[in-house]
């Protein structure tokens, strides 16, 4: 897969982390009888700042404004907006850009909940699941492309 194909996926997540932080992850219910609330990313940060505002902006940093640092950072660097000293820190906001801690999280609690009460998965969570593996895709494809682009194949 070419470099430049790597850089177009990148651009897609920044169309579709935002959808995928909108859209529903999980309905919960207490009983079957009853409706189920749809949960979303933001709805859930919603709720966390009620009870814990900073738990609440530690998800949004690391869930939302780092994943989101990472691929702006990266499509600059691609597209040659920004100088080659962005390097590090794309480097440093991988390594900060916890969308896929974040992830497991939510199937933690999903499968928590379902002892609770009622819960569904939701076309969002699997909207957010391909973001974030194809995050992880962009990255590892852009680190193969550097060490073989350097002279000695050295990254």
């Amino acid at each position: 897969m070419g470099q430049h194909v790597v850089k177009y996926f990148n651009l897609t997540l920044l169309i579709l982390y935002p959808i995928s932080w909108f859209s529903p992850l999980m309905s919960a219910g207490l009983l079957p009888l009853f409706g189920m609330s749809e949960i979303t990313i933001i709805s859930g940060i919603l709720t966390l700042w009620q009870d814990d505002p900073f738990l609440s902006l530690i998800v949004i940093l690391f869930a939302m404004l780092l994943p989101m640092g990472k691929t702006l950072c990266k499509a600059a660097i691609d597209f040659g907006m920004a100088p080659k000293s962005w390097r590090h820190a794309l480097a440093v906001l991988s390594r900060f850009a916890m969308a896929d801690v974040f992830l497991i999280a939510l199937y933690i609690t999903a499968a928590k909940g379902i002892g609770v009460g009622r819960v569904a998965t939701e076309w969002g969570l699997y909207l957010f699941t391909f973001c974030v593996l194809l995050s992880l895709l962009v990255t590892v494809m852009s680190s193969s492309g550097l060490s073989r682009s350097s002279p000695s194949g050295r990254s």
